[in-house]
């Protein structure tokens, strides 16, 4: 379908709930982890989420804007659980805490994680280069941007 579906789901302890979560059959589900350090990521580990993750790596709950540096460290340890067709890049929840230049620099300072992780897992064959057209994966949505198996982002 045309459709995507995401759902949220931050500080809790949802490993014991990860079966009902997947029945929710949204088609990404992004997880409050920064804090963390990625440590939430290690239910799916034991149960195997059919869909995509999108484990947060900047805590928007702190006036501190990480780097990229700190940020790749981050989606490094997610890359570990979650395989890298199936990993998003985003902050552990919305925005609204932030002002705009604190913002602006952890998205970029996101962006350059991103790049940097994908660049790592296309040298250690983990993922294939980008397609010319972009999306590696010809049945997802042009829409579709994953953190590191996509050339775009």
């Amino acid at each position: 379908d045309d459709t995507q579906i995401h759902t949220h789901m931050c500080y809790s302890e949802f490993n014991d709930i990860l079966p009902s979560i997947a029945a929710m059959d949204a088609d990404v589900i992004t997880i409050e982890t920064s804090r963390s350090n990625m440590e939430l990521l290690d239910g799916f580990g034991v149960f195997a989420y059919p869909n995509d993750i999108g484990p947060g790596v900047y805590d928007i709950h702190s006036p501190r804007v990480p780097s990229a540096a700190d940020m790749a460290r981050l989606l490094r340890r997610a890359a570990q659980r979650i395989p890298a067709e199936r990993l998003w890049v985003n902050p552990d929840c919305g925005l609204k805490t932030r002002a705009w230049p604190e913002t602006e620099a952890a998205l970029r300072h996101m962006v350059q994680a991103t790049q940097e992780l994908r660049v790592e897992l296309q040298h250690s064959g983990h993922i294939a280069p980008p397609a010319a057209g972009g999306d590696t994966r010809a049945d997802r949505p042009a829409s579709h941007v994953a953190c590191c198996a996509h050339g775009h982002g």
